[in-house]
Formats: structure tokens, sequence, C-alpha cells
């Protein structure tokens, strides 16, 4: 890659519990886990199920800075298995902005300790250092990367992150729970005028009234959201586990109907971002 390419793919797209198997092959069944490149900087969204994939994928020692949303079971499981950490040569920031009561480092070693899991992070051999920021905070993890935070509606707190490199904006937005009729000031914030927009569409509008309060939104409120923000690519996101391939395609259909353009994420899809012009979409063979 050169200092000034910029792009995201996909490595976990599931949401709550990882769901193998033949039925849920073409989309995934990882949860949540994507890869930034911003130039030679790597961000990782989240360390679900996916980050063990792309941990392989990777073979070799990387610096790089893991963003989490939260730290719900299905964004941190991926952790333990991400080969990179038994590297002495890399070097991993992870980071969260969501946490009061406990650090990210503390929320972590409780995870990965009896009766839960064999092995503390101090198994982990690379250098590993903890960031516990504010959210709405601006990070800046390298020159010319500016990374925006907000607060998302999420039991226990989540955060959401907008990256900005090479003049263009990427937003990530999971999880998060909508009021109907209502748009949240803090996610139009990270996502007005963005070149995509990953967002929370776990449940659709006519599911949604039986799980008010499940910390989730819906492919429709990202539309709405889009359009009030002026945002381009919309990117259905967090699948819904119980949602197999069959209805995916179902869903892909209305959600491209309703907006054309609107992508729904697929583990390997690749979105290049070029300082101008349309994104690029590179999907995944089937």
């Amino acid at each position: 890659m050169s200092n000034s390419d910029f792009l995201v793919r996909f490595w976990g797209v599931r949401g709550s519990i990882a769901t193998p198997g033949a039925q849920w092959a073409r989309y995934g069944g990882n949860t949540s886990c994507v890869e930034v490149r911003c130039g030679d900087t790597l961000l990782i969204l989240d360390a679900g199920t996916g980050l063990r994939e792309f941990g392989d994928h990777l073979q070799q020692q990387i610096e790089a800075t893991i963003l989490f949303t939260h730290c719900h079971v299905d964004h941190i499981e991926g952790l333990p298995f991400f080969r990179c950490l038994f590297d002495p040569h890399s070097s991993v920031v992870l980071r969260s902005g969501h946490l009061s009561e406990l650090s990210l480092r503390e929320v972590l070693a409780g995870y990965m300790a009896a009766p839960l899991f064999p092995v503390p992070p101090d198994i982990f051999e690379a250098d590993v250092s903890y960031d516990d920021f504010r959210s709405g905070e601006d990070l800046h993890p390298a020159p010319e990367l500016t990374v925006r935070t907000s607060p998302l509606n999420h039991p226990n707190g989540a955060t959401g992150y907008r990256i900005e490199f090479n003049g263009r904006a990427v937003a990530y937005i999971t999880d998060t729970e909508h009021v109907p009729g209502e748009l949240d000031d803090n996610v139009l914030k990270l996502i007005r005028n963005a070149d995509v927009v990953i967002y929370d569409s776990t449940f659709t509008d006519e599911d949604f009234e039986a799980y008010r309060g499940w910390g989730h939104s819906t492919w429709q409120q990202g539309v709405r959201l889009c359009e009030e923000a002026n945002a381009d690519r919309l990117v259905v996101f967090h699948h819904d586990p119980s949602r197999n391939d069959d209805a995916m395609d179902v869903l892909r259909s209305a959600a491209e109907a309703r907006r054309p353009g609107t992508i729904v994420a697929r583990e390997g899809m690749t979105l290049r971002l070029p300082a101008e012009g349309e994104v690029i979409v590179e999907m995944p063979s089937d």
C-alpha cells in the first residue's frame, strides 16, 4: 500500500453470537471485526471472532490500534486468539471510551480469568498497551489521521467512531439503539458527509418493537440517518444471528431498493476510498 491508501475490510459482520454453518457462509458468521488501513497505519475496529482469522491472514509482526466500541463478549472474544498478540516483535494499543467503573485492562483481565478462561492477558508476548479515553474525545493514532468519537445508546455504554484520512471519512456505528421517530444527534455528528457509514442493522423496522431495550437498530433507521446527514454509502452491519443467507438476500434487496448504493456487509468484502472519486467495492467470490 502507498502511504495515502485508505481501505476497509470486513472480517466479522455478525452480531451477538457467531453463526458457523453452511446457511451463514456467504455473508459470514464471525462477530464484529473490521480492518481499516490508513496508509501505513492499521486500525482494527472491535475484536470479535473475526479477529482470529484476520490474525491468521497477517502472519507477520504488526503495529496496530484496536478500537473497541464496547466490551460485550461478541466484541472481545477474538482477542485471546489474535496471533499477533503472541509475537514479541508486534505492538498493539487497545483503546476504549465507554468504561467508567473499570479500566479496559481490568475488564479484559476479568474476561481472561478463571472460571471463564484458562490464561490471563499477561500471556501476550507483544508490546501491549491500554488506553481508556472518554467518548467524545478526538484521537490521533498517526499524523494526518483523526478519529472522532461519540457515545452510543447501548446497555453498559458504547462508542461510535469516525475515521478521517486523506480527505475521506468512514463512520463505524455499532451497537446502538435508536428512538423511533428521532434521529440521534451523536450519530448524526459522526456520519455527517461521511463517504461510508457502517451501521448497526440487527433488526428491521417491522420487528424492532419486539426488541426494544436490546441496544440495536435497523437498516431503515440507517437510511434515515444517512439521508439527513448527507452521507454517501450505507453499509448494513451487525447481522442478526437468526438471519441466514437467504434471509439476508431478502434484506439486501429491500435495502438496495430503498436507497440505491446501500451495501450489506459480507466477510471478505473490501472498500477502497481513493482521494477522489467513488468508493470502490470489492466483493468476495461466493
